[in-house]
């Protein structure tokens, strides 16, 4: 009677020993699940990103309206007949 209430202790032991700090714990679990969560945000943000960015590339497919946009603003684009002004803000020049 003595070994097997012996053996059910070390068995037990054995079992909770497992469950609180080895493989597949509820430690582990728990990290498990916070990184989960990180990792969706991570997605979700570049989810939107991508999105963000098949819209630009359709629009830059679907018409030149896009395309002068973009050459205006980033490369300074100036129709034939169009009349350029330069404004110089007098605070900032001084420098």
């Amino acid at each position: 009677m003595r070994w097997i209430l012996l053996v059910l202790l070390l068995l037990l032991f054995g079992l909770q020993f497992r469950l609180w700090f080895g493989q597949g714990s509820w430690e582990q679990i728990a990290s498990l699940e916070r990184e989960i969560e990180q990792q969706t945000l991570i997605n979700q943000r570049l989810r939107d990103r991508n999105l963000v960015l098949e819209n630009e590339v359709r629009d830059l497919k679907s018409g030149m309206d896009s395309v002068e946009e973009r050459a205006r603003a980033d490369l300074g684009l100036i129709k034939k007949d169009e009349t350029f002004y330069l404004i110089i803000d007098k605070e900032k020049s001084i420098q």
